[in-house]
Order: C-alpha cells, then structure tokens, then sequence
C-alpha cells in the first residue's frame, strides 16, 4: 500500500464527501543522461563513483561542463533533482587539480549551509578546506577562515557586512575567487532580490580589484524567468539550463476544499483540524508524511491534533516497531534549537518520525530522505513554493501523494476553481529592481568606503551613479580627491544597511526576556506592524509588541502563543507624483503606473481570536504619521462608467475598496509576491484624477517592481479577479473573495456585487 492507496480510502469516506474536488496525475518520468563532461580529473570521476554516481542527469552533465569553461548559469530544476551536485563538482575538481582557487556559496539559512557543508566534506577530498561562517562563528574561527579557508559557506548578510568593508583582510580569499555560488533564487525577490543584486555588483567590483572575475552559479526551485532574474543579480548574462533529467515517479496532487459551515458568511471548517485529520489517516496507514503550516502556532496545533486522532490506533502492519502511533509525529518550527533541529532530521531521514508538521524551514533543501505524502496547509502563495514543497514527496520514484487543503485567501480559492492550472500553469516571474534608489544609494555609499568612487563604477551601479554620488557629497559622506570619491564616515555604512528593507532606518525588535535580537523593520511599516500591541509573526515564532521606542528605534516584544491575531486602523492619502505610462482598458477606463507618496497614520488595532475571528477589543493609538515614496499601479474609472455597471454614488466607496481587495489578493498570480509586499487605497473621487480611483501600491521604498508587473497583466489581473468574486457563493463578502487580513479599514465599506459590475465594465 502506498500513500496514493490512501487517497483512494480518503474519498471513500464518508465523513470526507465532497473535500476532495480535484485529483490531478503526473506521470512518472524516466531519467534522462548526458556525457561526463571532459577535462574532469580522474581522481574527481573515481570519487563520483565511490559515491555510486555513474551517470550525470543531463542538466548536471550540462551545467558542470559550463561551470568548468567558466560560464556562468541558473540551474533551475524540480525540487531532489541533484542541482548541488552540479556546483560541487567543479569545486571539487579544482581542489583535486591543484588549483589555489576559492569559492564563495551563499545560502538563505544557516541550516542549509550546514547541510551543505556535511556533504561537500564527504567527498573526503584532503585539500578541501571548506567552513561555515556566519553571526555564530566563533572570532577565533573566522580568523582562520580568513587564512586558509578554500570553501565558505555563508549568507548574503555576511558578505555584505562581514566580508566587503574588510576585503583587504579578505584579499588572498577574492583573489583567488573561481566560483560564486547562489542557492535558492526564487526567494531572492522584491527588495530583499534588489538588495543582494547591489551586494553582488560590489562583490565583483572587489574581486576586479584584485584582478580577478568568478564565475556565478545559482539554484533555483522552478520559477518564471530565471534567465533574466540571474543576470539582473549577476549584471552579467547567464544561462539558463531547466533540460531537468532526473527521473520522478507517479505523483496524485488532491485539491481538498473545507466544508463550508455557513453559506452566508462564507465561513468553513478550521484548516488546521482538517490537515490534522489527513496527516493522521496517512501516519495511520505508515506513510511518512509532511505537513506544511504558515506558522509556528500552526504546526504545533497540527502535530498535536494529528496525535490525538491517531493514539489509540495500532502501528502499521508493516511497522517491526511497537512504538504508539502518536510518539512518531512531531512538530518542526523556528524557536527550536539546534540539537532538538538536527535530531527531528536524523529521526525523519531515518523513518523513526512517520508525521511531520513543519513551518516553511522545511521548505529548502534540506536532505530528509524520501517522502510519502506532503499536505500543505494553504497555498504557500506561489507556484514555485508550492512545486517546492509538493516535491519533497517521491524523491525514490515511488509513486506519491500530494494534498492541497485549500485556504480561505482569494488566491486559495482561485487555484481552487481551476485546479488544472497547479500542474499546468507557469511558474510565476521574480521581480526586482535593483535600480530602486533608495537601495542604490545605500550600496554607492558601502562601495565607497571598500574602494574610491570612480566614473567606470557606472558599470556596477547604472547611470543613476551620478546622481547618487551628488546626494552622497552634498552630505558630506564623500569627499572628492585626485579625481575620486571617497567615503568620509565613520564606521562602516554597510552595518546601518539592512538587506530585507527598502530604507536604512530600521526598527530592531528585540525580545525582552532576553535582549536578544529577534528580527528587524523598516521605519515605513514599523508602526502598521510592530505597533504597541501588536502580534508580530517572525520565522514561524509569534511575539507580541509590548512597547515602541521612538528615538531608539527598538520594539521590545515577548514570545506569545495565543490564539490572536492584530489588525491596525489606518487613515491614509496617495498623491501622485509622476505618471510613467498609461494604457486605456476601455471606454472612460484608464490604468496607470508611476511614483506616489503615500501618507499614513495608524489610529488604532483591534485583536481577534485567530480561529474564529471574534473580536476581543478595539485600542486606540496615538503614533506619528509616516510617509512612503513609492511606485504604484492604479485604475481610473469615469462617471458615465459607473452609471453603466450601475453602480450608484451611494455604492461607490464600497465598490472600488472591494475590487482594490480582490486585485491585491490574486496580484500573486502574476508575480512572484506576497499580498503583505503591496499596499492599497480606493477613493470614491481622487481629488488629482478627478474619477474613482483604485490603488496598488509596493510597500516598500521606491518600489520593488510589483507595480510594473501589475500594469503589464492589467487585462488577465482584472478579468480573474471579476471572475474569483463572481464565483463566490458567499452573500456579501467573505476572506475568500473581497475581505482582507490587512485592511486598514477593518474591511468596513465592502459591496462585493458593486465591485462584480464595476469590474466587469474595467475588462471591457
């Protein structure tokens, strides 16, 4: 019996009619080879042996004989397609030759890194010299990197704050510098994707100091535009290789939809009891199952409830093991530490855990063996994500199983519709725009004091560079001489750059408990987010703000696992600053993209009960008002348009913020992006565009591409979202169709049947 025999007992049950609404089949493929590229030492080939590797899947084959003519590429292949075998050989083939070259690997997490680190070292290579160095590496032990490491594994952190301000003690190390490695590309977008582009420009540009240019590598999970993601990072073309030749074997993705409890109101079954009782049936049928939650309050309500359902249940018939049923499922989130980490992996790729449920930590590669079945609870917001997770299944080629419990977001309920289009569909496009200049400035700035300015650095930093070395010296953070510009700080600016914000005033939160630092947000959300009172969710931990401090810029918060959420009241305004292009989508129906400035003032918060969204209190605030300069995508909608969908004066208001939610929600189907990315505001009559107005704005300084990406699928964004609401069979609104988690109205002036017609005359 095999995980998709369980699926077939799931849709014979009769408490579980009519939750399975789509059962989707991927063929099993064969393995697909390439030729051992030339030029490998024989000592490198033997060692491919002794590791029971004969043949090279043919986008290894591919990408090792690039990397080794100094070509650099994307790998963007399925999830346990051997994509670090690819990077790994060519290092370990310059060791094996006698090369004294070096190689940089950056990865997301230090998890990861570990991981990596474990199997670069089993090539049992002997000059192979290859080490972590990260916030926890041990002074003593990054000294002796500096020296003699050949192999680092860090984070993009790190080489933007512990390696470039310093190069020169780095110099032997970026001299030597044959391979840049960048694992996990698709979570290189938005801001934190603009960032790490200015951060490998620098790197290059030190490297050139030393005379020397590596070769790029990066990994990604499937996603749409790799090609041009990569080289935008890079600032250099790189190619793509997606020929994807490992063999995969049958997998049974199920759409599974929550019965609906109250038809009105649009209200359904929990998602995490339901993903509780499949993890159960499948750890009850000795599956080895993993199960995806949003966060860390979630996958241990799912791993308990998974244990409840299955402790008086005997161990599988196959099971040599008496141990009860519910000891071999476990929750896997942030918070833990590193021994209890390490012993749920060993105890998973070892097949002594049966149920996993698991926050996103779970979600990169890390080597756990191979899988079942995998249950995501909710849509993880995009199709690359979820090919990611869904793939942690069936990496021995056994046939697997995949569950879909559908969410109540208006994405959720899209891919619900059309369940085709999981398998189907494009991986969604990256977007980022290094170019943003309040990130472009910050890096002109940290250049500078690695290397004097010079006119050939518009190279790295685009014509802009001008511009930013005017601002820069009109400050006085640079000084020209000899004709270049040095920096006249103090201390370096990189320590004052965060790489995850668009500004360099950040907030630190920090947990009070232990003064330690939990995580860290920009001045343009802080109070929206990390507001006295807030319920802020961190990596799957959840802490609740217990004060704000202005001058300090430091939240103090504490862990908090209630069952509550927080929803902040905002009064706002958007002027409009500059129109970059227009395009018309019918008769008196204009869309429009361009720089705004939006104003907002949080007034107050209400907390709610998470599971069931009953109220607990309204809180009043008294905080500043903040201003965000930003880019925007936003619809015009005239007069005589109004009156055609019918749309009454009295139903305006009330149309265009539900149709604003609905955009926002399916705005992920076209961009790699998460609803909280962007922001919103819908006006019955913009006192600059004289006509109702909706807005979607990025929620970061100067833009991170979204808007963009918004204006080019105007036409497809607003036919799916007319059609989403339409769908809905709630009566006047509901999270699925035109409610949202962050309404700064509190999803107060929502007319679901207004915003159905009014969208009807914008496709038009």
């Amino acid at each position: 019996m095999d995980a998709c025999d369980t699926l077939d007992e799931l849709d014979n049950v009769v408490a579980y009619l009519g939750r399975i609404t789509a059962r989707l089949v991927a063929d099993s493929i064969e393995a697909k080879y390439g030729p051992m590229p030339s030029g490998l030492h024989p000592e490198t080939s033997a060692r491919l042996s002794a590791r029971k590797i004969s043949q090279l899947y043919s986008h290894q084959s591919d990408a090792i004989a690039a990397m080794l003519a100094r070509e650099s590429i994307v790998i963007a292949t399925s999830t346990a397609s051997g994509k670090s075998l690819c990077y790994q050989v060519p290092i370990v083939d310059e060791i094996i030759q006698g090369e004294r070259t070096t190689a940089l690997l950056l990865f997301p997490t230090k998890a990861l890194a570990n991981d990596q680190l474990q199997s670069l070292r089993s090539w049992l290579v002997p000059g192979l010299k290859a080490v972590t160095y990260d916030g926890d590496t041990h002074p003593d032990d990054r000294q002796w990197a500096r020296k003699n490491a050949n192999v680092l594994l860090t984070n993009p952190e790190m080489l933007h704050m512990g390696m470039l301000p310093s190069h020169q003690r780095w110099a032997t190390f970026f001299m030597r510098l044959r391979y840049v490695v960048v694992d996990e590309l698709h979570a290189l977008r938005g801001i934190f994707g603009g960032h790490v582009a200015q951060v490998l420009r620098r790197l290059q540009r030190v490297c050139e100091h030393y005379g020397n240019s590596p070769t790029f590598c990066f990994a990604s999970a499937t996603i749409g535009n790799p090609s041009e993601l990569a080289t935008v990072l890079a600032a250099q073309p790189v190619r793509a290789i997606t020929n994807d030749g490992s063999p995969t074997g049958e997998r049974h993705l199920v759409v599974w939809q929550r019965p609906l409890l109250d038809p009105h109101s649009g209200t359904r079954a929990s998602a995490n009891l339901e993903t509780a009782a499949i993890l159960g049936e499948f750890v009850r049928d000795g599956q080895q199952t993993l199960a995806f939650c949003r966060g860390r309050q979630s996958a241990e309500l799912v791993a308990g409830a998974a244990k409840r359902a299955v402790e008086n249940a005997d161990p599988p018939a196959s099971s040599q093991d008496a141990k009860p049923l519910s000891d071999k499922i476990a929750a896997y989130r942030a918070g833990l530490l590193g021994d209890e980490r390490r012993a749920l992996e060993k105890a998973l790729s070892q097949g002594d855990l049966l149920g996993v449920a698991a926050t996103n930590a779970l979600e990169l590669g890390i080597d756990v063996g191979g899988l079942d079945a995998v249950i995501l609870n909710g849509f993880p917001g995009t199709l690359a994500s979820m090919r990611q997770q869904v793939g942690r299944a069936g990496r021995s080629s056994q046939r697997s199983a995949a569950v879909l419990v559908v969410g109540d977001d208006q994405l959720d309920q899209w891919y619900a519709a059309h369940p085709n289009e999981l398998i189907s569909r494009p991986s969604e496009p990256a977007v980022i725009n290094p170019d943003n200049p309040f990130i472009a400035l910050a890096h002109v700035q940290c250049a500078a004091h690695e290397l004097p300015i010079t006119p050939d650095d518009s190279r790295w930093f685009g014509d802009a560079l001008d511009d930013h070395v005017l601002t820069l010296t009109r400050d006085n953070r640079l000084v020209p001489k000899g004709g270049k510009l040095y920096y006249a700080g103090g201390e370096p600016p990189a320590y004052r750059v965060g790489l995850r914000t668009g500004t360099t005033a950040q907030f630190q939160l920090v947990e009070l408990a232990t003064d330690r630092e939990v995580g860290t947000v920009d001045d343009a959300r802080v109070y929206s987010v990390a507001h006295p009172g807030a319920v802020y969710l961190h990596q799957g931990r959840q802490y609740r703000v217990q004060s704000l401090h202005h001058d300090e810029r430091i939240a103090y918060v504490e862990e908090y696992d209630e069952d509550e959420f927080t929803q902040p009241r905002s009064e706002m305004n958007i002027e409009i600053s500059h129109i970059s292009d227009t395009a018309q989508m019918g008769v008196g129906v204009r869309v429009h993209v361009g720089s705004v400035e939006v104003t907002s003032q949080v007034i107050a918060y209400q907390r709610k009960v998470a599971t069931t969204r009953r109220l607990i209190e309204t809180v009043e605030l008294d905080l500043p008002q903040r201003v965000l300069v930003t880019r925007a995508c936003w619809y015009t909608i005239e007069l005589p348009q109004l009156a055609q969908a019918l749309v009454t004066n009295h139903e305006v208001l009330g149309a265009v913020h539900a149709a604003e939610h609905g955009l926002i929600g399916l705005l992920p189907l076209f961009a790699i992006c998460d609803r909280w990315d962007v922001g919103g505001l819908s006006m019955a009559a913009h006192p600059q565009t004289d006509a109702a107005t909706i807005f979607i704005y990025d929620g970061y300084p100067g833009g991170a591409g979204i808007a963009e990406m918004a204006f080019a699928a105007r036409t497809r964004h607003v036919r799916e979202t007319r059609a989403l609401i339409s769908a809905c069979q709630c009566d006047d609104g509901c999270p699925s169709c035109v409610q949202s988690p962050k309404c700064g109205n509190w999803n107060e002036y929502l007319n679901k049947h207004a915003a159905i017609r009014l969208l009807g005359v914008m496709q038009s």
